[in-house]
């Protein structure tokens, strides 16, 4: 597995468990911020002041408070008789309950004090439900939960202000009031906490943070590989040049078997071989026209037909810097010298560091001397197989005339006694 893998594996799995974990965060922390409230219907009951007229006023606009008991509640209502208390702060202020009243509902405004101490000031004094109205919001319907831990058994709402207001009204013009109080809508709501939020900002930044770590890391192992891909082919086009310029080269005579219409085409372009073509022989004996052969060698560095890689052939290592002053045995890497198609004879080649002559005579380099020149004498004069019916594959005039300077000088006859007692002498 490599290492791009490794991190996409790890990248993908981090990123799954930070999903997973702020969705588990969400779902904890919005399922404790569930906030379950009742509506209560007031209705009210009362006599008018102008006509005498017994009215009656029903609607859905109070609200239980939050440790309530979620029931209904009958009684009449009635307020504090100072009017400096109509908050109920103070314990010691008393409400003016009706003689005849065997129930009660004290009526009591928002403000001043908490909402638990007004319950209790007035469940001290047997109020069987506690009416606050809203006080100085910027909604006149507004009305909220009340918190009031520890108030015992009582009924206890919100009203809105206006509504407050005008039982208040109606109160000091000491008018009765019933009230009966029933329970209305159940609502649910969802409030999200700073917590939750906090969590979840942190758990979606290292989200982002790891991510953008991972495309960084990946993108920068990506161009890496690219420019060492690059690098790679530059050096194996560099390589493929070098080999190229290694491989034999032969002009097509007329006559030649290639120019046979029985002769296999080049595989690179189809078509046949004419007189004064110009062909490159591979070392595995495959030959295909020049401007064929090459560009593909430049980019596949194998044979078209068998596929064998001329690299590795002509021992040609592809990081190689300096390959030009590498000797290559053109006869050992192809198991023979190349023979000609006309004489079917073995075929010359010569570079600037080494000559291939017949399998009987053979040099590379510099010259060998041997000693033992009497057989070859006996045997006739030996011939140089660089004649005219041969045909030397690349080579210089100077190349050439080095080497046939060499070979006569191998087969000249061995020297005198007489000539051998002067360079004693000597």
């Amino acid at each position: 597995m490599s290492v791009t893998q490794a991190c996409r594996r790890l990248a993908l799995s981090t990123w799954l468990l930070s999903f997973c974990f702020v969705h588990l965060l969400s779902l904890d922390f919005t399922a404790a911020e569930k906030e379950e409230w009742y509506t209560a219907f007031v209705n009210v009951t009362y006599a008018d002041p102008a006509t005498s007229e017994l009215r009656t006023e029903k609607t859905e606009c109070g609200r239980y408070g939050e440790q309530s008991l979620k029931r209904d509640a009958r009684g009449l209502l009635a307020m504090t008789a100072a009017p400096q208390d109509r908050q109920g702060c103070d314990p010691r202020a008393r409400f003016a309950v009706p003689t005849h009243a065997s129930a009660w509902i004290a009526l009591i405004a928002k403000g001043n004090c908490t909402y638990k101490e007004k319950i209790r000031n007035a469940a001290v004094q047997n109020a069987s439900a506690v009416v606050i109205f809203n006080v100085g919001s910027s909604n006149s319907n507004e009305t909220i939960t009340m918190p009031h831990p520890g108030t015992g058994d009582i009924v206890a709402i919100m009203i809105p202000e206006h509504k407050g207001k005008k039982l208040v009204s109606l109160l000091e013009r000491n008018v009765t009031v019933t009230m009966h109080i029933t329970i209305g809508t159940r609502n649910l709501q969802k409030y999200v906490s700073r917590t939750s939020v906090v969590l979840v900002s942190i758990s979606f930044i290292v989200l982002m943070i790891i991510s953008l770590a991972w495309l960084v890391f990946y993108y920068i192992q990506r161009f890496r590989y690219a420019n060492a891909r690059d690098r790679n082919q530059r050096r194996l086009g560099d390589a493929a040049k070098k080999a190229i310029n290694k491989l034999q080269l032969r002009t097509v005579r007329k006559g030649d078997k290639e120019t046979d219409s029985d002769y296999d085409n080049c595989a690179v372009c189809i078509e046949g071989y004419k007189p004064n073509d110009v062909v490159r022989i591979l070392p595995c004996r495959h030959l295909f026209h020049k401007h064929c052969v090459d560009p593909w060698l430049l980019d596949h560095r194998t044979c078209p037909m068998c596929k064998m890689n001329i690299l590795k052939a002509l021992g040609i290592p592809p990081n190689a810097d300096c390959m030009d002053d590498t000797t290559f045995d053109y006869e050992v890497s192809v198991g023979g010298p190349p023979t000609s198609p006309m004489t079917g004879a073995s075929d010359i080649t010569l570079t600037e560091s080494s000559a291939v002559l017949d399998p009987g005579l053979r040099m590379m380099g510099l010259p060998q001397f041997y000693h033992d020149a009497a057989p070859l004498d006996q045997a006739g004069q030996g011939h140089l197989l660089a004649s005219d019916e041969l045909q030397p594959v690349s080579s210089s005039d100077s190349n050439t005339s080095l080497f046939l300077a060499v070979g006569a000088g191998l087969l000249d006859p061995e020297p005198s006694a007489e000539q051998d007692l002067e360079e004693m002498k000597s």
